[in-house]
């Protein structure tokens, strides 16, 4: 991933952050780790391990959202936390993934993320929302908008 698009989706999370209250983040990983290889880990439980070691499921709402991509399995998982699973049907996020998944099979890595990133958003914005005098703001960010990568 360029330095380029680093910086674009850290800007396009930041921008979607002023819109709700959720959190956002993306984990990039270009393989396993060893140990979880050596342990039988599937991409789902390493997203989930990242999920909580990064503090995604430490938001004031238990609203954050993490995006994971294993590039060498090709896989792609979405942990969102409590206060938005809850409210939210398992297919929105099957549906998301689906339509990242298209997109980088067919080399569309940046409008493949653009998209993961408003299809998130969309689903923070109904759930919760910017309060009033916030919106189009950013501030109360409790997690890095830049992607990260291992």
């Amino acid at each position: 991933m360029t330095p380029a698009l680093q910086q674009h989706l850290a800007e396009k999370i930041a921008a979607s952050e002023a819109t709700h209250q959720g959190q956002i983040c993306i984990y990039v990983e270009g393989g396993l780790p060893a140990h979880c290889i050596w342990s039988g880990e599937s991409a789902r439980a390493r997203a989930i391990a990242l999920f909580g070691k990064t503090g995604v499921w430490d938001t004031e709402h238990n609203n954050g959202v993490l995006i994971y991509l294993l590039m060498a399995e090709h896989a792609i998982e979405i942990v969102a936390d409590r206060g938005l699973r809850q409210r939210v049907d398992a297919n929105a996020w099957q549906d998301a993934v689906a339509h990242l998944a298209e997109a980088l099979r067919s080399g569309r890595y940046e409008a493949g993320l653009d998209l993961a990133i408003d299809e998130v958003s969309a689903l923070l914005a109904a759930h919760f929302p910017a309060p009033d005098g916030r919106l189009g703001q950013p501030g109360g960010n409790e997690l890095p908008d830049a992607p990260r990568f291992r």
